[in-house]
């Protein structure tokens, strides 16, 4: 009985119990401040990365803002996350400018994965096929020869002989390409084939156009054709295009912002769906 006596009792007294609930809550608290601080960390990391994809997918479209000789060439993409579905590409290839824009299907990261490859693609046949037909013919086997499982992509591309003004295209079932001429007429460049990445047999066909002193090309991705208002009314290729046609004269970086500035107005508080992307070349005239 008197080591009995000896043994320390498992209860607590009232003030030891609420030291030790105290302490408990002090060391979770703490463990649970360390986790936050990891999540935060892998959050910020992640961003920061997400950032530097963005900045990498704008460098890899080439300059915003080119001008050779008469013409000058603005180019913008408008992500609705961080990463961009669709496209621009513009660059020199010996006397020519070769320029595209594109809608990869699909937004977000899983479109934006696939934007350097197309993107790459695109520089690769254009160097060693002239014709815009036979690049986008080569770009089709490529991508389904591959079996990656590249998402269907919209493209117009062309390339310009900046001497005359001459462009040769292909629009593999991209939205039409606008040619605004300086006495005020439109026309819709729609010469081309299907959706890329969809049928192996498919046939493109290379159309032609000239661009004269004062005209300019307007090319645009179905995510501002599509953008709907509060209503749910579509903005539209007329809108478009009269937006186009009003601030032709004003410059190309003034028409690009002009049409985005009219979708995003149109749009009012209706929450942005899809990427956006704008191209436009313009031949002074002087």
């Amino acid at each position: 009985m008197e080591n009995a006596s000896k043994v320390r009792s498992p209860l607590r007294s009232p003030v030891e119990s609420t030291r030790y609930t105290r302490g408990t809550a002090a060391r979770r608290a703490r463990v649970l401040e360390d986790q936050l601080a990891a999540v935060r960390r892998d959050h910020e990391s992640l961003q920061h990365a997400m950032y530097e994809a963005a900045q990498l997918q704008r460098k890899l479209c080439g300059l915003r803002l080119l001008r050779r000789g008469p013409y000058t060439v603005a180019s913008e993409i408008f992500p609705v996350h961080q990463l961009s579905g669709d496209f621009t590409c513009v660059f020199e290839h010996k006397d020519d400018l070769v320029f595209a824009i594109g809608d990869i299907t699909g937004k977000g990261l899983a479109a934006g994965m696939w934007f350097t490859h197309i993107v790459g693609l695109v520089r690769l046949q254009v160097e060693s096929l002239k014709d815009p037909a036979a690049a986008l013919s080569a770009i089709n086997r490529d991508l389904l020869l591959g079996r990656l499982g590249l998402p269907m992509t919209t493209m117009f591309l062309a390339r310009l002989n900046p001497c005359t003004g001459d462009v040769t295209y292909c629009s593999a079932g991209h939205p039409p390409t606008l040619v605004l001429s300086n006495a005020g007429r439109i026309e819709t460049l729609h010469v081309g084939g299907p959706v890329l990445g969809a049928l192996p047999d498919a046939r493109f066909v290379t159309g032609q156009t000239r661009l004269h002193p004062g005209d300019a090309l307007l090319g645009y991705s179905d995510g501002i054709a599509e953008s709907r208002n509060e209503q749910g009314v579509e903005f539209g290729a007329e809108r478009i295009s009269n937006i186009a046609r009003a601030f032709r004269a004003s410059g190309a970086s003034t028409m690009l912002f002009s049409v985005l500035g009219a979708a995003e107005d149109f749009a009012g508080s209706h929450t942005r769906e899809d990427d956006m992307a704008l191209i436009v070349v313009q031949r002074c005239l002087g």
